[in-house]
């Protein structure tokens, strides 16, 4: 397990942000007392991602986020319809605080490029086997 504290330089305004560390899966956990939540969330464990954008300058926009999210699963709306508009504030918050929310954005990224990259492989796959089967019925 790999273990990383974040630095976060002092304008971005997070004051002690947790220590995460990562196993060899990349599931990314806080590390036992660190970060550690106190009052009533801390009967319910935090995960070590909550910890992490909570430890940055988008704490206040992401727990925004994450309570839509919690409502929409509670009512069982649409996640994504109900909370487009939290999730844009969170990603232009978390650009606006790129260097502390990197290891995100960075994730975020090579996520969208391999989802493009199997759009991209299965709309070529469907097109040659519409060659094939033109050259067959030729």
């Amino acid at each position: 397990m790999s273990t990383y504290a974040s630095s976060v330089p002092s304008h971005l305004g997070a004051s002690d942000p947790p220590t995460l560390a990562a196993d060899d899966m990349g599931e990314i956990t806080a590390v036992e007392g660190e970060g550690e939540v106190e009052g009533e969330d801390a009967e319910e464990e935090e995960c070590g991602f909550c910890l992490f954008m909570k430890g940055g300058g988008c704490k206040e926009t992401f727990v925004a986020w994450e309570k839509c999210v919690e409502e929409a699963e509670k009512l069982g709306e649409d996640v994504v319809g109900k909370c487009s508009e939290a999730t844009a504030l969170l990603k232009k918050c978390m650009e606006a605080h790129a260097e502390y929310y990197e290891p995100i954005l960075r994730a975020e990224e090579a996520m969208l490029d391999a989802a493009a990259s199997d759009a991209d492989a299965a709309a070529s796959d469907h097109q040659n086997t519409e060659e094939h089967v033109e050259g067959k019925n030729s």
